[in-house]
């Protein structure tokens, strides 16, 4: 079984974006770990942001498989999604990192060490937000290949 850990810049404050994240990853599936990285301001934006991307880089366990939540990523549905993930599991994969940059994104050394680029879309999303759409559709891809009726079929 995969171990999926979820890098993200930022931290995550009380309020309904961290209950709605909080209701799918406690819910069956992956164990899901979460490591934030500082987002402390201070420099450039790009100095900011190579910091970020250094620090996510650092975070990824040995051998792990890398989503990167990336604007130029590609879209698929959630049934494709699971596809994929089961990909990771199939290979040997143990581990699976999830990251999700910084307000100014990922820079092109944490997209080249990504083994997919996923995007929810061409619009902007708070990170905030993301994290909790991140969590549903991992709850959702394992009750995909687990076996559970899908309302899309």
């Amino acid at each position: 079984m995969l171990r999926l850990h979820l890098l993200a810049v930022g931290r995550m404050g009380a309020g309904p974006e961290r209950d709605l994240f909080e209701t799918y990853r406690k819910r069956p599936g992956w164990p899901l770990d979460v490591v934030e990285i500082d987002d402390r301001k201070g420099g450039s934006d790009a100095e900011r942001n190579a910091r970020e991307c250094a620090a996510l880089l650092a975070k990824i366990p040995d051998g792990a498989a890398v989503i990167a939540l990336d604007e130029r990523g590609r879209t698929f549905s959630s049934r494709e999604f699971a596809a994929r993930l089961k990909d990771f599991e199939d290979a040997g994969r143990r581990d699976l990192a999830l990251l999700i940059g910084g307000a100014d994104g990922l820079d092109d050394a944490v997209r080249a060490r990504a083994d997919l680029l996923l995007s929810f879309g061409r619009l902007t999303w708070p990170h905030m937000m993301v994290r909790a759409m991140l969590a549903e559709q991992l709850y959702r891809a394992r009750t995909i290949l687990d076996g559970h009726p899908y309302h899309r079929d």
